[in-house]
């Protein structure tokens, strides 16, 4: 099992039982919304960015062959024992941190006893009663309005490896998963309905993020989420009978899968039926959910305390070591360049998009004062070429480069049309746009004696055009402004050329 085989388990001849609750089509969507208030809480799984497992030395790298990165510990060997992850530990106290949880100074390690065929041990290594950070909130912004959505607790846990299904009629186990650090952050159920909970998803994926201790991968399966989704009569303080989607992985699918359960249990009651609590599955193909398993209890899994980890003990120097990590976050970033620098919100939202962005924007302010313009430059035109993947961001200009570009376009050296030719130059090089504006010749004329020469020539050229202007019709001026920039080839100053020009059609040239 420690080999390079994934372990095999048959299930020729067997499958599952489906139940489908179809919504009913005489009931509209709008009906739930009038009769019924939806009630979301997310439990999302996070998977650290350790390069060790969180209680042994096995590599946490994606991609590798099934069943490469696996040890005795992570396996469930007999006689194996875990050793506890300090990296791991650090970056669930900056995440619980970071989320404006209280984190505890002793916590506890539990076993969470249940089998299945990704879980070789037949207990997954989690936190129970006593977790590491409690009574969090993270704020979302939902429309004009800004919510605060409570966090319950955080406890970190080892994930399980990933079952395989349908190979050859059979099931295959890959356990490079097995052990992988997480850290699970649990929400009270203040979300109302499928907006916010993918909402709240995208701050939660920013903030863990932007602290470094997640790489926001909903792909590769780092970021997912289970919901727990009820109805209740609208005015009903009791909560409904809620029910579990499972292994979410995508704010798309957050969505559309609370949408289906919430319009499957609002036939269900709208028929005088009841809701059995169960975890369900969602099918992105049929846009259905389905039923996987009744809903467990706490009391199902037999949580006992780990009988090989000691407790989890956090000193105040520690917890206040890990804090002094946690940089400005996104919300914090936005709200001080809208403040501060005078940026829309709209530009401050797609600048704090990701670390790596801020990190570039505010390094081509240390060299460029005007921070609309460099926003407006980097959000149009740099972003563009941007790959980010995970935490990283690569770019295909330097941030001193676009320094250097915005000031000569300041300084009338260069046009803003010039600007994007120097810019479609450089990308991907260390050429800097001042060797390349020297090189090409591309400064703009702004000698004002050759362009009133060049603008004379003009109107002697059309003088229909010029009659057309002093009747009144100013639109023609473009008419002259273009030919001009023709003429020069873009190299004309064109605030110069149009006070040129008003003043030659005008009649006003002394």
């Amino acid at each position: 099992m420690v080999g390079g085989q994934a372990r095999r388990v048959n299930t020729r001849g067997r499958s599952p039982r489906v139940l489908t609750l179809r919504a009913c089509p005489r009931k509209p969507q709008r009906d739930v919304a009038t009769n019924y208030e939806t009630v979301v809480g997310l439990e999302v799984h996070a998977q650290l960015l350790t390069k060790s497992k969180l209680f042994c030395a096995s590599s946490t790298r994606f991609g590798d062959s099934p069943n490469r990165n696996i040890s005795p510990v992570c396996v469930g060997l007999p006689g194996s024992l875990p050793v506890l992850n300090r990296g791991a530990v650090e970056m669930a106290v900056r995440a619980g941190l970071a989320l404006n949880c209280q984190i505890h100074g002793r916590s506890l390690f539990a076993r969470k006893n249940y089998f299945y065929p990704d879980l070789p041990k037949g207990y997954q290594i989690s936190q129970f009663e006593e977790p590491f950070a409690t009574d969090g909130h993270i704020d979302i912004e939902v429309g004009e309005t800004t919510r605060r959505i409570g966090i319950i607790r955080v406890h970190m846990e080892e994930d399980a490896g990933k079952n395989l299904h349908g190979i050859g009629g059979d099931s295959l186990v890959d356990l490079n998963r097995a052990g992988v650090p997480l850290i699970e952050i649990v929400s009270a159920p203040d979300l109302r309905g499928s907006e916010e909970a993918a909402e709240y998803m995208r701050a939660l994926r920013d903030v863990l993020v932007f602290v470094g201790v997640n790489d926001g991968n909903l792909e590769e399966g780092s970021l997912r989420c289970d919901a727990n989704v009820s109805l209740r009569p609208v005015g009903q303080k009791e909560l409904g009978t809620r029910c579990e989607l499972k292994n979410i992985n995508s704010f798309r699918f957050v969505k559309r899968a609370i949408d289906a359960e919430v319009a499957r249990q609002a036939a269900v009651l709208d028929a005088g039926g009841t809701i059995e609590q169960e975890t369900r599955a969602f099918d992105p193909d049929t846009g259905r959910t389905s039923t996987l398993r009744s809903k467990e209890e706490a009391h199902d899994y037999r949580y006992f305390p780990e009988p090989d980890l000691p407790p989890l003990v956090l000193s105040a120097e520690f917890i206040a070591e890990q804090r002094q990590q946690i940089p400005e976050l996104p919300g914090q970033l936005r709200k001080r360049y809208v403040e501060a620098l005078g940026l829309p919100p709209a530009t401050a939202g797609t600048l704090t998009q990701h670390p790596a962005i801020v990190r570039f924007f505010e390094a081509t302010l240390r060299d460029y004062s005007d921070a609309g313009k460099a926003a407006n430059w980097i959000c149009t035109e740099v972003l563009r070429g941007a790959r980010i993947h995970g935490v990283e961001g690569q770019f295909s200009v330097s941030p001193a480069q676009v320094a250097q570009l915005l000031a000569l376009v300041d300084k009338g050296e260069i046009s803003g049309k010039q600007a994007k030719a120097v810019f479609a130059e450089i990308e991907g090089t260390e050429k800097m746009p001042s060797a390349v504006v020297e090189a090409r010749g591309m400064r703009v004329l702004s000698d004002e004696a050759a362009l009133r020469g060049i603008c004379r020539d003009l109107m002697q050229a059309n003088p229909r055009q010029v009659e057309t202007y002093r009747q009144g019709k100013h639109n023609v001026l473009g008419f002259f402004v273009g030919q001009v920039m023709k003429q020069t080839r873009g190299s004309a100053n064109p605030k110069l050329v149009n006070e040129i020009l008003s003043e030659l059609l005008s009649g006003e040239e002394s």
